[in-house]
């Protein structure tokens, strides 16, 4: 059996996930890379190009059957680092979204990230040892019209982090909540996600990925607690517990309703 380090990164078969993958091939992790599009198997061809170890599992983690999928992939092998960063996003107003689509969010965004978190992270207290990413956003902290599912779930799972994080204060076990803005990932492009005709999904501003996940990546290395990339974020989230909701509402419909 491999003496290598292990990680999993769930929607690693684009953006800050693949980023992630990225970074932990590179300091010499074996790797168990998960997310719901065959795209998943090309992730795996380049991070081995890179000299990794892959496994790959394509799975729709919003499915309880998803979620088990990828639970028997891991098996008994001990996992060092976790990045939970599957995740969807859903534009539009409310009432003009489909409840399918409203529920899939839901699932994956919040019921898979828990699950995890849950499975996971008692594996690695028992242990005695481990390290967890979890991809939330700033929008968890902002009321947000046209995007009001999706930031109603980066809020709990922004929540959840720093909740376990006091629960953890005595354990070797770290937990890190990356809290990006808008990224530039494809995010924005899929016809799903009805965000490509948004200001912002148009715009020019969104953060680069690299730089993002690089900041996540090294927190999670580091223990910290969280991690907010980039100036405006972090100006956005230190505002976000001094402006009214109303007008944070008010600010981000600007940016999200779509043109």
């Amino acid at each position: 059996m491999s003496d290598a380090k292990f990680a999993v990164v769930t929607g690693a078969s684009s953006g800050i996930g693949y980023e992630l993958a990225r970074f932990a091939v590179e300091d010499g992790y074996e790797l168990l890379i998960c997310a719901d599009e065959p795209e998943i198997d090309e992730a795996a061809d380049k991070l081995r190009r890179l000299g990794g170890t892959i496994q790959t599992v394509q799975v729709d983690l919003a499915t309880r059957e998803g979620v088990d999928t990828l639970w028997r992939a891991i098996g008994d092998k001990p996992v060092d680092v976790f990045f939970a960063n599957a995740g969807r996003a859903l534009g539009t107003a409310f009432h003009e979204q489909e409840w399918s689509a409203i529920r899939d969010i839901i699932m994956l965004n919040i019921v898979q990230t828990t699950t995890l978190l849950h499975r996971l992270g008692l594996q690695m207290q028992l242990r005695g040892q481990g390290r967890i990413l979890v991809t939330g956003s700033i929008g968890g902290l902002v009321a947000g019209p046209y995007d009001a599912v999706y930031n109603s779930t980066k809020a709990y799972l922004d929540s959840l982090c720093y909740a376990l994080q006091d629960e953890w204060r005595d354990s070797p076990v770290t937990l890190t909540c990356l809290m990006p803005g808008p990224t530039d990932t494809m995010i924005f492009t899929r016809p799903e996600n009805q965000l490509a005709d948004s200001p912002i999904g148009k715009s020019d501003s969104k953060d680069d990925v690299t730089v993002v996940a690089r900041a996540g990546y090294d927190a999670v290395m580091s223990g910290e607690k969280g991690v907010v990339p980039g100036m405006t974020n972090k100006l956005i989230a230190m505002f976000a517990g001094l402006v009214p909701q109303s007008v944070l509402a008010e600010m981000h419909r600007r940016w999200a309703k779509p043109e």
